[in-house]
């Protein structure tokens, strides 16, 4: 036990032996300026990221995320502005579009803390509209009392235990307040959610707890506290990519539809997807191959049969996950007779932005750093490779 805590102290800075200068790392250039020395360090930070992701593992895709936002008094504080409640909710507000776009095929809940409770605020659905909207109210929703965890894991647990075995359960807790108030022991609780192969992580708005430390290291999540605003987005919007499957998950064959579009000759019907609403009867929307039940947006899970309602470039989406863009060759600038970017036309200069370029190794197109990283997080394709067509890079890979 007493060797477990020395290689948990040895992950912070401040518990090290050593006698670290780290003003040292900041440089001055020939101007006495620091902003080149801080954006080669960016630069290191967002390329160490990038080479951590690896494209050999096998990755959970069809995701259901919860996320567990702390409502409780705490997120009123004003050091993120305008409040950590709106700033928060501003930051989820783009995840949340981003999360369907790049995992289309997967489904995202939200549930609230505060005054000790914890509820559902919207259940897990593959329509981004309904958790939009379960945003825009707890902007107007008031921050009190204490938060409660233990409340929280076990209404995530209710519905996520019940989801097939081949399926990714996520939990993204978000957290501000430095104290929890369970009704029980939280310690049965997070057995439960390990036996339940939930993966949960956390991200602290003020400390890091020990009890969210705990939870992660169990359930093979991550812990992780935000110094900004825009530390705090970075941090949020790493849960995008799909995590490494648990070697608890099924490997199976999953049965999907690819519904057909009828707008003429078709009888008035209810949309399944707003069956609540009971909007107008229209003949718009996407039938089931299967059980023709209707539904006026994509993707879905059929409430009559089960089928998984999809689309081609919704799975081609998905794809791109298990076969990411290779990593670019790093070299120093000085080294290639290239003079301009192949992306943006930018002029390589001496600044320290260029320093080094970024080269395929595919198509040896050379690429600047902004462009690198432009490609691999959101293009997820090489336009050298795409526009030279004797090149198919993923035969080569």
């Amino acid at each position: 036990m007493l060797q477990d805590d020395d290689e948990q102290d040895n992950k912070y800075r401040w518990a090290a032996s050593g006698y670290e200068k780290t003003w040292e790392i900041v440089g001055e250039d020939d101007s006495g300026r620091i902003e080149p020395s801080v954006t080669e360090m960016i630069q290191r930070a967002r390329r160490r990221r990038l080479l951590e992701r690896e494209a050999s593992v096998r990755l959970g895709i069809m995701r259901h995320v919860f996320v567990i936002l702390d409502m409780s008094q705490a997120m009123s504080e004003q050091d993120f502005k305008p409040t950590r409640q709106i700033c928060t909710l501003k930051i989820l507000e783009d995840f949340m579009k981003e999360f369907h776009d790049q995992n289309p095929i997967s489904q995202m809940g939200l549930i609230s803390m505060q005054n000790k409770t914890a509820k559902p605020c919207s259940n897990l659905s593959n329509n981004p509209q309904r958790l939009l909207e379960a945003i825009k109210k707890l902007l107007e929703a008031p921050c009190r009392g204490e938060p409660s965890i233990q409340n929280a894991l076990d209404v995530a647990l209710s519905s996520l235990r019940h989801l097939p075995r081949h399926t990714s359960r996520e939990v993204l807790i978000i957290y501000a307040a430095l104290t929890t108030c369970d009704p029980g022991e939280i310690e049965t609780t997070i057995k439960k959610v390990k036996e339940a192969n939930i993966r949960v992580s956390v991200i602290g708005l003020t400390a890091e707890l020990h009890i969210c430390r705990e939870i992660s290291t169990e359930t093979g999540g991550s812990m992780s506290v935000s110094m900004n605003d825009v530390h705090l987005k970075e941090l949020i919007n790493e849960h995008l990519e799909p995590p490494p499957a648990s070697v608890k998950m099924d490997h199976t064959l999953i049965k999907v539809g690819f519904p057909h579009q009828v707008n003429t000759d078709a009888k008035a019907a209810l949309c399944m997807c707003h069956l609540d609403e009971l909007p107008a009867l229209n003949t718009r929307g996407y039938y089931c191959p299967q059980c023709t039940a209707k539904y006026c947006d994509l993707p879905a899970e059929c409430r009559v049969c089960g089928l998984m309602l999809v689309t081609a470039p919704h799975l081609a989406r998905s794809y791109r996950h298990l076969f990411p863009l290779k990593h670019f060759i790093e070299e120093p600038s000085q080294n290639i007779s290239a003079t301009n970017c192949y992306g943006c036309v930018k002029p390589f200069t001496d600044s320290s932005a260029d320093k080094n370029v970024y080269i395929c190794g595919t198509c040896k197109q050379v690429f600047c750093f902004n462009c690198d990283i432009f490609l691999h997080e959101t293009l997820h394709s090489c336009p050298g490779c795409a526009s030279n067509p004797s090149i198919s890079q993923y035969h080569s890979s």
